[in-house]
C-alpha cells in the first residue's frame, strides 16, 4: 500500500501544479483578451481555477472534486490559453509585442 499511497501522493502534486500553473497564467493575462478570444471571462476562470487549487488540495485524489478540478484545469491549459496567445501576439503576462510607436490598431504613422 505504500506504493499505491506514494502514487497518489506524486498524483496530487501534479493536479496542484496544473491548476496553480492555470490560475497564475490567468491572473496575468488581460481582461480583453477573454473577450476577443470569445472566452469565458477572467473572473470566472480565476474562480474556477482558484476552486480547482483548493480542491486539489484539501481532497484526496480517489474523490470526484480533484477530477473536475483537474478537468478544468486541462480544459484552460489546451483550449483557453492557446486562444488567448494567440489574441495576444503570443505573449502572456501583460507584455506585447512589436515597436514601442504600435497603437491600439496597429502602428502609428505620424498622421501619414
Amino acid at each position: 500500500m505504500l506504493g499505491f499511497a506514494g502514487f497518489l501522493g506524486i498524483l496530487k502534486i501534479i493536479l496542484m501544479a496544473l491548476a496553480a500553473f492555470g490560475l497564475f497564467d490567468a491572473a496575468f493575462r488581460r481582461e480583453d483578451a477573454f473577450r476577443a478570444a470569445d472566452k469565458q471571462n477572467k473572473v470566472f476562470w480565476l474562480i474556477i481555477l482558484g476552486i480547482a487549487l483548493v480542491v486539489s488540495y484539501l481532497f484526496s485524489i480517489l474523490s470526484i472534486l480533484p477530477v473536475a478540478g483537474a478537468v478544468a484545469s486541462i480544459v484552460y491549459i489546451v483550449d483557453v490559453r492557446p486562444a488567448l496567445q494567440q489574441v495576444g501576439g503570443g505573449r502572456g503576462w501583460g507584455r506585447r509585442r512589436g515597436s514601442s510607436s504600435d497603437g491600439p490598431y496597429g502602428p502609428y504613422n505620424g498622421g501619414r
